[in-house]
């Protein structure tokens, strides 16, 4: 049978009696399986493609039992058929989304000029998976680290303490001290001075004044 009055028939018969499509998703240069179960297998099947952005094409034509019969170029390298039990499975060896995404379906010859089709399968490519874009390249440039120990203050005067601002509190807070120890020093030598007084009193009475006269007269005993 002519290609070109098989690509008319489907044209014709291929959407009325084909059933709704199974989608496959398929890896890139994975293998896949597209089963096709005919209810009549007719004289003779036909494996049809129809890839996205291409006109519908015969991949090849077989015996009842899955022999070839005529097939496409390449047939062998990028496809291999075979039949379990009522289903006919055709085989994409390497798959490929630019030249393999698209409908794939068989059909049965019956009654000598019938074109039987079963269900229809989709395959598409998955998407390539998006990887995050590369970080930033990092500084390579080697610092020499400074052995010099440096000042404990910041150079950045918003975050920074002024050494000024610290010794008034510093020292404010030593002559609080020294004048608080200042006059507990004070209070306690008065309060012992005061109870010394009371206890011995003969301590502080002013002796009598020997006179002139008194003088004379013990120096004349003496005599």
């Amino acid at each position: 049978m002519d290609h070109k009055v098989i690509q008319i028939l489907m044209i014709l018969l291929f959407y009325p009696e084909t059933s709704a499509a199974g989608v496959k998703d398929v890896n890139e240069g994975d293998p896949v399986d597209i089963n096709c179960k005919l209810p009549d297998t007719g004289t003779i099947v036909f494996w049809f493609r129809a890839v996205d952005g291409a006109e519908m094409e015969l991949i090849g034509s077989f015996s009842t039992n899955g022999q070839p019969k005529t097939t496409r170029d390449n047939f062998n390298k990028e496809f291999s058929l075979k039949k379990q039990m009522n289903d006919f499975v055709l085989t994409v060896k390497s798959f490929k989304k630019r030249t393999d995404s698209g409908l794939y379906s068989c059909a049965a010859l019956t009654g000598g000029n019938k074109l039987t089709f079963g269900p229809v399968t989709q395959l598409r490519g998955k998407p390539k998976p998006t990887t995050p874009p590369p970080p930033p390249p990092r500084d390579v440039t080697t610092r020499q680290m400074s052995t010099t120990p440096k000042n404990c203050l910041c150079n950045d005067k918003s975050t920074a303490v002024p050494f000024m601002f610290c010794s008034p509190i510093v020292l404010g807070s030593l002559a609080g001290g020294c004048g608080l120890l200042l006059l507990l020093l004070i209070i306690t030598v008065l309060y012992c001075n005061n109870i010394r007084t009371r206890r011995c009193p003969h301590h502080y009475k002013r002796k009598p004044r020997t006179t002139a006269l008194e003088k004379q007269m013990m120096t004349n005993r003496h005599i």
